[in-house]
């Protein structure tokens, strides 16, 4: 079984709007959300082989912040990820080496959550761990993980073709409660 983690990118910083979105890095919270889901991924023991991100800066601090892992996973910055929609970012799932046992997408919203939504399809969203699939409908926060199993090869990746194992939001964590 293959290990999909979406991950979307930590709160960021809206104090210069001079800025464009594209260059908006993370503000304290969000280094603070990250730095708690760096720690939880630890615990629960995962550790992508490939890592797919978007080049907007944001996403490439979250990256750094939930770095480093205990493997030296390929990381691959995208443009092509950047606000794409759901489609967009499976193409790109379906790209990733059929050796890679896990791989992570960090992005952005609304495509990293319809993806998530579109890999469970309509027949998991009653399954799930303690109704994740329900939560995860109901938003995909900054900075949240939806862990996937799937079956199949990359290159088949499919809507409906992934188990949602956990869904991790900063607030439930310990470290966010501090």
């Amino acid at each position: 079984m293959r290990q999909l983690l979406l991950l979307r990118h930590a709160k960021s910083s809206w104090d210069d709007p001079s800025l464009p979105d594209h260059a908006r890095p993370l503000n304290a919270r969000g280094r603070r959300a990250a730095r708690a889901m760096a720690a939880a991924m630890h615990d629960l023991g995962l550790s992508p082989d490939v890592v797919f991100v978007s080049s907007a800066r944001r996403t490439l601090q979250t990256l750094e912040a939930v770095s480093p892992f205990p493997d030296s996973p390929l990381i691959e910055p995208m443009d092509d990820i950047y606000l794409a929609p759901w489609p967009r970012l499976l193409d790109i799932l379906r790209r990733a080496p059929e050796t890679a046992r896990s791989v992570m997408l960090i992005g952005h919203n609304p495509g990293l959550q319809d993806l998530a939504l579109a890999l469970v399809g309509a027949a998991g969203m009653s399954g799930g761990p303690a109704g994740a699939a329900r939560r995860m409908a109901e938003g995909f926060p900054t900075c949240a993980l939806a862990e996937f199993g799937i079956a199949t090869p990359w290159q088949d990746l499919a809507e409906g073709g992934g188990r949602l194992i956990r869904f991790l939001v900063p607030a439930d964590l310990p470290e966010m409660a501090l």
